[in-house]
């Protein structure tokens, strides 16, 4: 088990929804938060929320800059969990570019970005904690969501290949991969949405992934996971007659 007694975690994408019920987790637990996304008055109405310490650093993930001078702002940290993300639904037959790449560069590009900042110093001093979250949705190309199910799958295989390359190391890495929670994001979706958690139902199962010290990844909710993980085992044929 994790002791999150004077611990500096960093949370981006930390303004709304699961960040911001994984920060107050975090918080209650006893670890100092440091806050970030691009919207500065929600981060600090999410701040004044929190039981402990917290402090607010907005940043903007699509921009290199800004990334940079909040990872130098932030200073040296235990931790980060990415959970920064944009969706929209969109089958291919119905092609927004400009959404598209917005969904590949928040969410995926992004995270290389944050990385690019975190990394490195853990390695330098073999310490620390990379909490990645994907989603269900990157197991397997899904129908209507284009650009969101690709973004997920290569945030998932960031995490994978950070796990191979850190796991002998200091540095633990995990990867959180959710169903659907309720947020402004998936209230765009027009069709009922299985096992629909809320946030703080979702925050609980991340929060328990990042105090398994042995663990590396969690699928949740569990029993809707399946139908994603076994579906990479189905032959083309059958996958797409069931998904398509």
């Amino acid at each position: 088990m994790t002791d999150w007694q004077g611990k500096r975690y960093w949370l981006v994408g930390a303004s709304e929804g699961l960040g911001a019920a994984l920060a107050a987790k975090l918080s209650a637990a006893g670890a100092e938060v440091i806050l970030s996304a691009r919207n500065e008055e929600r981060l600090a109405q999410v701040a004044a929320s929190l039981p402990g310490r917290s402090r607010i650093v907005p940043v903007d993930v699509s921009d290199t800059e800004s990334v940079t001078a909040a990872a130098e702002h932030v200073g040296e940290i235990d931790g980060m969990v990415y959970l920064a993300g944009v969706y929209w639904p969109m089958p291919s037959t119905e092609w927004n570019a400009e959404q598209a790449e917005a969904m590949a560069d928040i969410n995926f590009t992004g995270a290389i970005r944050v990385l690019g900042q975190v990394v490195p110093q853990m390695v330098a001093r073999d310490a620390g904690h990379i909490v990645i979250t994907g989603s269900l949705s990157g197991f397997r190309g899904l129908p209507g969501a284009m650009g969101y199910a690709a973004s997920k799958a290569g945030t998932m295989a960031l995490a994978e290949s950070l796990r191979a390359d850190l796991w002998r190391t200091g540095v633990r890495v995990q990867l959180a991969n959710p169903g659907f929670i309720k947020t402004r994001l998936t209230d765009k979706n027009t069709f009922k949405m299985p096992f629909l958690m809320t946030p703080e139902q979702a925050a609980q199962e991340m929060f328990e992934l990042m105090c398994d010290e042995g663990a590396f990844a969690r699928h949740f909710p569990r029993l809707f996971s399946y139908v994603f993980r076994l579906s990479r085992f189905l032959p083309n044929w059958a996958y797409y007659r069931l998904f398509a």
